[in-house]
């Protein structure tokens, strides 16, 4: 398993259990760390409301959303027009600005350090829309490089973060104990009640000792642990250890 495909299995494990916008945020923005991108950003428009759940800075979204700069933002309406992912940045002709306000918008954005990127864009019927965006800060960086090194799985992540988000438990839906925790979640406590270390885990379970670690600090998040040994205590007293 390279790289990219570990930072694929790591996100959609973490979703299977994803139980609110900010866990949806956290593993959204630690799978465009993985590949290499500062941020992520995923808009949905129904009607005139709009959904934003991004990591970039709260300052420029919630400008983003106080303005209504969907309107104009020549990503959003790119992604309305088309279907197939595209990347975006000072390069790409079909992102430019083609009036004052759109130069302005593209001013303030540069000024929050947004500067190229890649757009998924995804057809939700009746006339909703999505995107999903992985972003940089690199004035270097080309966005068809960004696309070149990032190849399908910056789509897959936005079809799959979309998929999961809509299709999420209503939040004071109660959950079942044993759903709580991932399988790969259960999985690494599992080795660590063995007494396994983080290394011999990874090993084991044949993925990296990061996301190894990253399993396991999801799990004492989730059981509200105050370390990995009351974690892996509390999972083997609610029974949810395979």
């Amino acid at each position: 398993m390279n790289w990219t495909e570990n930072i694929f299995q790591e996100f959609i494990d973490a979703l299977q259990t994803a139980m609110d916008e900010d866990e949806f945020e956290r593993i959204a923005t630690r799978a465009s760390h993985g590949l290499g991108f500062r941020w992520f950003a995923y808009l949905s428009i129904v009607d005139s409301s709009q959904k934003l759940i991004s990591s970039y800075p709260k300052s420029w979204t919630s400008r983003y959303l106080r303005h209504r700069y969907h309107r104009l933002d020549p990503v959003v309406l790119r992604a309305r027009a088309e279907h197939a992912m595209f990347t975006w940045g000072a390069s790409s002709g079909s992102t430019r600005p083609r009036n004052r306000e759109q130069s302005r918008f593209f001013e303030e954005a540069t000024g929050f350090g947004i500067k190229s990127g890649i757009t998924v864009p995804i057809r939700a019927g009746f006339g909703r829309m999505a995107a999903f965006t992985v972003a940089t800060d690199d004035a270097l960086m080309e966005p068809d490089l960004l696309l070149a090194t990032s190849n399908d799985i910056v789509q897959l992540l936005g079809l799959y973060f979309h998929t999961h988000l809509r299709g999420r438990a209503p939040a004071n839906q109660t959950r079942r104990e044993g759903q709580i925790l991932s399988q790969r979640e259960r999985q690494c406590l599992a080795w660590a009640a063995l007494g396994k270390t983080v290394s011999e885990t990874a090993v084991l379970v044949g993925v990296t000792a990061r996301t190894v670690a990253f399993h396991l600090e999801n799990a004492r998040r989730k059981l509200d642990a105050v370390s990995i040994t009351h974690c892996v205590a509390l999972a083997i007293r609610r029974r949810l250890l395979p």
